[in-house]
């Protein structure tokens, strides 16, 4: 078999496929991995006894070896080539024929053929693999240097059946990798969505800083009671502002970091930290009434900062869509091995298909309506969540609540 082997006009492109530079390198990898390939070839060659079976990619100008198991040593290994003209795969190819013989000494057909005689083969036989779109991929091939029954009913029955099966496979493994292409790149887009939200929060603080800083100066100075009232209605939208870019800046860090990070502390100051983002309130919106009561009876492990960021997110929510000089409540309690601060609003009911998607981000209440990102409840909701804990919400027509429910 030497000889033959030698005969066989073999491009040693074996190598190439080893250094990751094939022309074809895609597909030789995606079928030297396939166990089902493996198991086909070597079928194959159970049921028909040929020696060599092999899967090659054909195009117009080229065959290259992706999968092959030889025993006869024809020394074709994948990512190997032959020249296209010394191979009946050509005619396969264009005409869409199988070509197949038992003998090549006895068959009408090719018994003077000079690539069988060139190459020593006396049984061969070349089915067409075609993907699921109708694409022409390559052959599966069986070949051996005695005669051996490839045309028999079963055998070209097996063959043809295989063909198609690694047909179907390619399509398969071409699609799952494009949607895994597809899915990176969305996660690639999404983490510079992330990284531009945080940037953009970033940037922002400093000219609104400078907008709190003028209008702290402003207002030491004397200045007519209209331009005071002006003044006092500036702060509300900065309040809002620095609210917006809290929660921007927050939601980027839980994205790209993983999570919101909370420090929690024994006997946490939760009631002061509490208080003053409601007295922060009622400065930035004097005319709404925010009724404050709070009963915590033990110390409250928590990280207290936290734990006042999501009240005021709680309270941001029931500033916008509570009813117009109807008061807000805002109670904190101990009861039964929990901590519960709760955010009343009067208004409309939240309908039930709403509620769930309430805490998502970007999500909206009722309405398109209002201000904000729709960020507000949903850092609300991370805050309680990385403590442990969970906002439940409860809306009817008397009113809306959210609670910040607490182990402790």
């Amino acid at each position: 078999m030497s000889e033959q082997s030698s005969q066989m006009s073999v491009v040693q492109d074996h190598q190439a496929y080893l250094d990751g530079t094939h022309d074809f390198q895609i597909d030789i990898e995606r079928l030297v991995k396939s166990d089902l390939v493996r198991t086909i070839l070597e079928t194959v060659m159970l049921a028909t006894n040929a020696r060599f079976a092999a899967v090659a990619r054909v195009t117009n100008d080229r065959w290259v070896a992706c999968r092959s198991v030889d025993e006869v040593n024809f020394g074709i290994a994948e990512g190997d080539e032959i020249e296209i003209q010394s191979t009946f795969c050509q005619t396969v190819r264009d005409t869409g024929d199988e070509v197949i013989f038992n003998n090549v000494a006895t068959d009408k057909v090719y018994r003077d053929d000079p690539i069988a005689a060139k190459f020593g083969i006396v049984s061969y036989a070349s089915v067409p693999i075609y993907r699921s779109d109708g694409s022409f991929f390559g052959t599966l091939c069986a070949i051996d240097t005695e005669p051996r029954d490839l045309g028999g009913l079963r055998a070209h029955a097996m063959l043809k059946m295989f063909a198609n099966l690694i047909g179907r496979s390619l399509s398969a493994e071409e699609r799952i990798e494009a949607q895994e292409l597809e899915l990176e790149h969305e996660r690639k887009l999404g983490q510079i969505q992330e990284e531009f939200v945080a940037i953009l929060g970033h940037d922002l603080r400093n000219p609104v800083a400078a907008f709190a800083s003028g209008l702290r100066l402003l207002g030491k100075e004397p200045m007519p009671d209209k331009a005071r009232s002006t003044l006092n209605l500036m702060r509300a939208p900065l309040h809002r502002m620095n609210e917006l870019i809290d929660n921007l800046m927050l939601h980027a860090k839980s994205r790209l970091g993983g999570g919101i990070n909370i420090r929690s502390t024994e006997d946490a100051p939760l009631a002061v930290a509490v208080t003053e983002v409601v007295e922060e309130i009622r400065a930035v919106a004097p005319e709404r009434q925010v009724e404050l009561d709070l009963r915590f009876d033990r110390p409250i492990t928590c990280d207290a900062s936290r734990i006042a960021q999501a009240v005021s997110n709680l309270l941001s929510n029931a500033m916008s869509h509570g009813a117009p000089g109807t008061p807000i409540k805002v109670v904190g309690e101990c009861s039964s091995g929990q901590v519960i601060i709760s955010v009343t609003n009067q208004g409309q009911e939240i309908p039930a298909e709403l509620r769930e998607n309430l805490f998502r981000p970007f999500q909206r209440g009722r309405t398109s309506e209002g201000e904000g990102l729709g960020l507000g409840l949903h850092i609300a909701s991370t805050i309680a969540r990385a403590h442990g804990g969970v906002i439940a919400v409860d809306s009817n027509a008397a009113g809306t609540v959210f609670s910040v429910q607490l182990p402790g």
